[in-house]
Parts: structure tokens; C-alpha cells; sequence
């Protein structure tokens, strides 16, 4: 579903990207893992088109995407839940989740934005709040919803625990879970938190310093080695 290969990057004089490589396929869950600072949210931003890459190539579903606007990605299935959530704070919770399908044709997405209520309820008896007026996990919730509205084929979520309270996680860990058996859908989930990324993912990849240093299936994995490359 979700094809990179040998992209490159640079921040000024920094190669903040250094030939990383990844492949995920429908259905299953890819965690990457690394500290603060190690290229993560700047890859996502690559595959997203919002970054151009220096050197390499991203395709989707077989479909080469590299020179892409992240509206065209999205329209081709791709969708993005930011670090920090980025909402928009002035619109309500349904202008929000109306916002996820501006990719899709008129009309579309109605069931979709039905099924989102009912995967997470307390959006339903806040259709007409401000997203601003919202707590932290709730506007995660609602960012995440806003991206699964469109149905896209490959969901890239960008450290959706970070400030979020342990209710709300288990609640996200629960969509999470869900989606990956439903067995229709890739996810690219970047995260700190090895424990939590190591509950949904099938496969794992750690960057530090732009770079790829370990990479394979949940039996792979060393957990112990990979949480050195997390370890402050």
C-alpha cells in the first residue's frame, strides 16, 4: 500500500532524512520509533507531500505519488493526523469532520461521518461545540475522525498519545485495534512509546539521527535494543 524508497531531506546544511526506505502493506500496522528530533515527524511530512524530498521516491498502492500536493495523495487515499492535532479551533466538531472529506466528491462520506460518531460517541453530543472548546483527547479524537472520514487507504497518525490522558489512549488504542482487523486499511503509526506501538503493530522500524537502525516483524524486534534508541 505504502511504498518509500531511499528518500533524502535537508534543513539547511542538515541531512535530516538519510536514505530511509519502508514498505507497509494493507492491513497491517507499521510502528516508527525513535526519540525526539530523529527525523520521524519529518519523514510523515514527506510521505504526505507536505515536505518535498530531496532524493527518492513514495508510491501508493503502486501508484509512484512523489511529486504530489498532499491533496492529491489525499484524494488518492492517503490521510494524515498531525502532531499536536491540528484542528480548526473556530469551526464546530461537524465543520471539522466536513473538512476530512473536502478530498471527496459532493456528497460523499455521509455514512462515513455516521460510522465516526458512532466509533467515538462523545463527538456525537458535541456536533456544534467549537473544536477549541474541546479537552486534548477529545481533539484528538476528533483528528483522527476527521482523517478516517474520507476512507483513505493508508492512515498516518503522528504521535496521537502525546498529552493525551490514559482513558483516551486506551480509547485510541481501541480504533487502532480495530481498524488493523478490519484488514482494509494500512497504518503508519509514529510514536515514543514503545509499549503502546508495541500492543498494535505488526512491524517496527527505529530512526535516530535521520537514519534507519532497526527494522522487522514484532518477533524481530528486540525490545530491549529498541528501547535504547528511545531512551533519553
Amino acid at each position: 500500500m505504502l511504498e518509500a524508497k531511499n528518500l533524502n531531506q535537508y534543513y539547511g546544511s542538515s541531512h535530516t532524512l538519510r536514505g530511509v526506505s519502508l514498505r507497509l502493506e494493507k492491513g497491517r500496522c507499521l510502528a516508527l520509533l525513535g526519540r525526539n528530533g530523529v527525523g520521524k515527524t519529518t519523514l510523515l511530512k514527506c510521505l504526505m507531500g507536505v515536505l518535498p524530498v530531496a532524493s527518492g521516491t513514495v508510491a501508493l498502492d503502486g501508484r509512484e505519488v512523489t511529486t504530489m500536493k498532499p491533496h492529491q495523495r489525499a484524494a488518492l487515499g492517503m490521510a494524515y493526523v498531525p502532531q499536536g492535532r491540528e484542528i480548526f479551533p473556530r469551526l464546530s466538531v461537524d465543520e471539522n469532520l466536513m473538512m476530512g472529506l473536502a478530498a471527496k466528491s459532493p456528497g460523499a462520506g455521509r455514512a462515513a461521518r455516521e460510522r465516526m460518531l458512532e466509533t467515538f460517541p462523545v463527538l456525537k453530543t458535541m456536533l456544534h461545540r467549537r473544536g477549541g472548546d474541546l479537552s486534548g483527547g477529545q481533539q484528538q479524537q476528533l483528528a483522527i475522525a476527521r482523517a478516517l472520514v474520507s476512507e483513505p487507504k493508508l492512515i498516518i497518525l503522528d504521535e496521537p498519545t502525546e498529552g493525551i490522558q490514559p482513558s483516551i489512549i486506551k480509547d485510541i488504542a481501541g480504533v487502532i485495534k480495530s481498524l488493523r482487523e478490519r484488514g482494509d486499511i494500512a497504518i503508519l503509526l509514529c510514536e515514543q512509546y514503545f509499549d503502546f506501538a508495541h500492543e498494535l503493530a505488526d512491524d517496527f522500524m527505529v530512526l535516530s539521527r535521520g537514519e534507519t537502525v532497526a527494522a522487522g516483524t514484532r518477533e524481530d524486534m528486540d525490545s530491549e535494543h529498541v528501547r535504547r534508541h528511545l531512551a533519553v
